[in-house]
């Protein structure tokens, strides 16, 4: 059986100029179409659905947070601290008891019961923007939607709004490694300063408990050995992180498809129904988690591959979502299987999805019937792959009603 690392494989560098839009799609059909495996600099990448889910479900697994920030150097310190504290980084009993205790925050019903308010800052965004029938969408409204929504669920107030999307943005890139190789300072210190807000949000909700996530988590923290103080600190501060940026890109992303795609808008603004089926389309077609990462705690073996303890490995499920017939095509209301690696699969399932999936049928149900004639006005402004992959500018126009 043949180890991996003696394998001759086809290369790819995610961090290199021009991996993003079309271009990125690509480069990945052509290694698709070579095998099921690539090799990048930090990783062997995963290019196909069955091994992709093996790899994430794989008791043998796990996220390599801690082995990636050393490979950079950062082995102290304040986001050394944060990553080993990051749920995504816990293993079996611990995270299993931390899932649970926050997972009922995040079930369809749970997010659910925050469309209203998703629909008042829709509209509170929107009528600041729809006189222009042009403009920035990332700034006028991807931006703040989701921050104004992540804090209503903590129970924050929303003038904190803006300042929960700049943490945001910055401890995200823990998971870029690009960022870890220039930005180490920048995201230490929105490390150290979202604790500090954590900190004064959790003492204020002792004295004010309200209807939200804070509220229910120091319920469990009173409880007694169940959840500890560092431990509500750190699930607040991961679910501020990974609930913001995120939803960002793949809003963005859902109105640069639709723009290149006129007719595919129209269809929507005629059948409201179509929603949920739209939202699923561009998570298929667009995932902002293109590559999710995984490190072989025991040898694996997959394929008559061996995968050595030790091994890095990145899952790609921008080719695992197209791997279905008409895969690479846009389409609305075609019939797909459901079997999406976006949100990731097995014991490290995106908490967060069921969120995302609300906030992202709102937004697209509210804008619509508002925004006929969807067109770029220029070229979007894309960010790299390797982390999360978003929108830094989105120039759209539209007809008007």
């Amino acid at each position: 059986m043949s180890s991996v690392t003696d394998l001759d494989l086809p290369a790819i560098d995610l961090t290199a100029a021009g991996q993003a839009g079309d271009g990125y799609h690509q480069q990945l059909a052509e290694l698709r179409a070579q095998g099921w495996l690539a090799r990048s600099p930090l990783a062997f990448i995963v290019l196909d659905r069955e091994s992709g889910e093996f790899f994430l479900r794989a008791r043998a697994t796990a996220f390599p947070g801690r082995e990636i920030a050393e490979l950079f150097g950062i082995t102290s310190g304040p986001l050394r601290e944060q990553i080993d504290a990051n749920i995504l980084n816990q293993q079996g009993d611990r995270h299993r008891r931390l899932r649970a205790l926050v997972g009922p925050a995040f079930t369809p019903r749970a997010a659910d019961r925050w469309r209203p308010a998703m629909r008042a800052f829709l509209g509170q965004l929107w009528g600041r923007w729809e006189t222009s029938a042009s403009g920035d969408f990332v700034a006028a409204l991807a931006k703040p939607y989701p921050s104004l929504t992540i804090a209503a669920v903590l129970g924050a107030p929303d003038r904190d709004a803006p300042r929960l999307h700049e943490w945001s943005s910055l401890v995200q890139r823990q998971f870029d490694v690009a960022a870890l190789a220039t930005q180490v300072p920048q995201i230490e210190r929105a490390v150290a300063e979202l604790q500090g807000y954590v900190e004064e949000l959790l003492r204020r909700r002792r004295t004010e408990p309200g209807d939200d996530l804070i509220t229910a988590l120091l319920a469990a923290e009173d409880r007694g050995d169940r959840l500890s103080h560092a431990e509500c600190v750190n699930l607040v501060l991961n679910v501020i992180a990974g609930g913001v940026d995120t939803t960002q890109a793949q809003l963005s992303h859902a109105m640069r498809l639709f723009a290149a795609h006129p007719r595919q808008w129209e269809r929507l603004g005629e059948r409201p129904g179509l929603v949920p089926r739209a939202v699923e389309e561009v998570l298929r077609a667009e995932p902002i988690t293109p590559f999710t990462a995984r490190i072989c705690t025991a040898d694996l073996e997959h394929r008559g591959v061996r995968f050595p303890a030790g091994t890095i490995v990145a899952i790609c499920a921008e080719r695992a979502n197209r791997e279905q017939d008409r895969g690479e095509e846009f389409d609305i209301t075609a019939e797909r299987d459901g079997r999406l690696l976006t949100f990731g699969a097995g014991a490290h399932y995106c908490l967060g999805a069921n969120l995302a999936r609300a906030e992202l049928e709102e937004a697209l149900a509210f804008l619509a019937p508002r925004m006929p004639g969807l067109a770029a006005a220029g070229p979007a402004r894309l960010g790299g792959v390797e982390g999360i992959y978003g929108i830094d500018e989105l120039p759209l126009t539209w007809a008007g009603v």
